[in-house]
């Protein structure tokens, strides 16, 4: 893929990595965060560094959203690098890497196979044999914030994306940064609807139709509806049913909640702790600064949306915040 014609406030993290792949023999790095957060804008950014390109002349970079196995995805790194289909794909694979000259391999958002349980454990072998070729540089971005097994990751550990400064928002899209959340793909998507329509008009749609605006092709990565419908519909998340009662919860509260708040509340959900980890592990939900559990605003929207929160939800944070008020009333007399 080609450089990235826009890349605004992620030069910390790109420098990281740069100095990882650099410093570690061999590296293996991952990218993770919630979708939308620029995970895939990173990693060409990374392909495309200076440094990178002069160090290591054979860089590939193959993106994973179209594969459902671990044979379908041997079979598609195997034609990035030159190689016939074989029943043997794996193998294959593993000894064009060793026989290469040092090279750098990127595996764009590969929690499309490894999220499904009945390939995780074949998905993270492969990995194992690949980070045991020692010319090979391993980049991955998955969403979430869990890191495969079976490999020895490079530490420090690169954090997950948060969402951008809102200066570097502004700089990507100043005049619509204020009604989005400043997550990446968010300002990119809209950015591009200006191109054939003005700026009144694309915010007076997105006033509408919210998430469903960002619709610009077939693939998941084009749609925010459909990027964030596979994130709920993951095995972690129907695990835990009450997950996504929590992130009902969460999609109509722009300041989130604080632990307190969610203990104390006496929602109607089994082990609460566990649906907010399960939550935080997809990227479905963060916690920000001050230590408030959110959800993006095209999270919140697509939730509203598609999922709406029912009164038997609401009731207690309603009367948590009665009491709230009370409290407060007594005290100022």
């Amino acid at each position: 893929p080609p450089r990235p014609k826009i890349f605004q406030g992620r030069d910390k993290e790109l420098d990281e990595i740069v100095q990882s792949l650099w410093k570690a023999s061999p590296a293996r790095v991952v990218i993770l965060g919630p979708g939308g957060m620029g995970k895939s804008t990173l990693a060409r950014a990374v392909l495309h560094h200076p440094d990178i390109e002069t160090q290591y002349t054979q860089r590939f970079f193959v993106s994973c959203d179209s594969t459902t196995t671990s044979s379908e995805l041997t079979s598609l790194i195997g034609t990035h690098l030159g190689l016939p289909p074989g029943p043997n794909s794996t193998k294959a694979v593993n000894q064009r890497l060793s026989e290469n000259s040092p090279s750098l391999l990127i595996l764009d958002n590969l929690e499309t196979v490894w999220e499904p349980m009945e390939s995780r454990h074949e998905i993270e072998d492969f990995l194992g044999l690949l980070s045991g070729v020692k010319s090979l540089l391993l980049l991955i971005t998955m969403r979430g914030t869990e890191r495969p097994a079976k490999v020895a990751w490079t530490h420090p550990f690169l954090l997950p994306l948060r969402p951008l400064e809102m200066d570097a928002a502004h700089r990507m899209f100043i005049d619509i940064a204020d009604d989005i959340h400043p997550a990446e793909e968010v300002v990119d998507l809209m950015a591009h609807l200006v191109d054939s329509d003005n700026c009144a008009n694309v915010l007076s749609r997105w006033e509408i139709q919210r998430t469903t605006l960002l619709f610009q092709g077939h693939d998941r990565q084009s749609s925010l509806d459909k990027s964030i419908s596979f994130s709920i519909s993951s095995p972690r998340m129907h695990s835990n049913p009450g997950a996504l009662d929590l992130l009902r919860i969460l999609s109509i509260l722009p300041f989130g909640l604080s632990e307190t708040e969610l203990l104390q509340s006496h929602f109607d959900i089994d082990n609460i702790r566990s649906a907010k980890s399960v939550l935080l592990s997809t990227s479905l939900a963060y916690v920000d600064h001050q230590k408030q559990l959110k959800a993006l605003v095209p999270v919140r929207e697509h939730v509203h949306h598609f999922h709406q929160v029912s009164l038997s939800l609401i009731r207690p944070l309603q009367r948590h915040f009665k009491k709230l008020i009370d409290l407060q009333n007594v005290h100022l007399g």
